[in-house]
């Protein structure tokens, strides 16, 4: 039975909620890696299994103003897929749960299922939906399970960075900030509402940031290469660089140094799904990746940007910057 009284999820962040479930479930997990990763690596038979889920939610994460079945369906997979990349993993498989208002016309359903498909024929081939679960809700709810194979490497923690080695990046960064500035500044009704959107009245540039915003597309054939060029650690980008960045140094114990990028959304806006990585001073970085810094001694700050700790919040945090509107 829950306590009557105490914080809600409205009055903690996502980290604090994360470390009190943690808390719980510790010592019970039975997996090679458990929870705290981008994906737990479970032992099989002959292989090493890598499983992550990602649950997308109308209003924190989507607005149906906004986004198609299809789009919905392909940034499902997109974004479950390149977790499992990011720990140096080959996507198998996806399970797929979908918790639907019994208004919810069955041509968004197949339209959902066909954005599914795409992602996973575009961005891990071989990978398919392979089960999953309906069920009815007054909200809109996606809850994507993806299964990946190490194909005998070891899986690429956060927690593997060294002090010496540099870092890198494959992917955007800022690009789906910007779409998202796009959707509140352009497609809202005066009372802040989302109304559909309409790209034609949009440059190229930025309907380019609004596809990076609804259907990203991860470098997720990248994460296998990262792990064979040596990565010592790498995640998913899914939060905004300097927060994840963060994330990667507490795991490692150090310090992510970066530098050239410039303040706003390429270093605190989310949904890249960029990979970061850290590898040897000196390996060959595989094509794709671009050297954005290095990696220090743990200093006060668990990131410098330039040589300076960054101020103010970093990155999405959907407990605390969801606005309470669906549309």
């Amino acid at each position: 039975m829950s306590a009557p009284h105490g914080p809600t999820v409205g009055d903690v962040t996502e980290g604090e909620l994360l470390a009190r479930i943690l808390a719980v479930l510790a010592g019970a997990s039975t997996a090679v890696v458990g929870p705290g990763d981008d994906a737990a690596v479970l032992a099989a038979p002959g292989e090493r299994v890598v499983v992550t889920t990602d649950t997308l939610v109308h209003g924190p994460d989507f607005r149906l103003a906004w986004s198609t079945g299809y789009d919905l369906g392909f940034k499902a997979a997109a974004v479950n897929l390149a977790d499992v990349a990011a720990m140096g993993a080959r996507p198998t498989a996806l399970f797929v749960a979908l918790a639907m208002p019994a208004r919810t016309t069955v041509a968004f359903v197949t339209d959902l299922a066909c954005g599914l498909r795409a992602a996973c024929d575009r961005l891990a081939p071989g990978c398919a939906v392979e089960g999953g679960d309906l069920t009815a809700s007054d909200t809109l709810t996606i809850a994507v399970t993806a299964v990946g194979v190490l194909d005998g490497r070891a899986p690429v923690l956060r927690s593997g960075a060294r002090p010496g080695d540099v870092v890198a990046v494959a992917g955007n960064l800022g690009a789906a900030a910007r779409g998202l500035a796009v959707l509140f500044d352009r497609f809202r009704d005066p009372e802040g509402i989302p109304v559909a959107v309409d790209p034609g009245v949009l440059d190229v540039a930025a309907r380019a940031d609004l596809a990076a915003q609804l259907r990203p597309e991860p470098p997720v054939a990248l994460g296998p290469a990262a792990a064979d060029a040596g990565a010592t650690a790498m995640m998913d980008v899914s939060d905004g660089l300097l927060l994840d960045a963060t994330r990667l140094a507490d795991a490692s114990g150090v310090t992510i140094d970066l530098s050239g990028i410039p303040d706003g959304p390429a270093l605190r806006g989310g949904e890249d799904h960029a990979l970061l990585a850290t590898f040897p001073a000196g390996a060959s970085l595989p094509e794709g990746f671009r050297l954005v810094g290095r990696v220090r001694d743990r200093r006060v700050a668990a990131v410098i940007v330039d040589g300076t700790p960054p101020s103010g919040p970093g990155g999405w945090d959907p407990l605390r910057d969801w606005d309470a509107v669906r549309g």
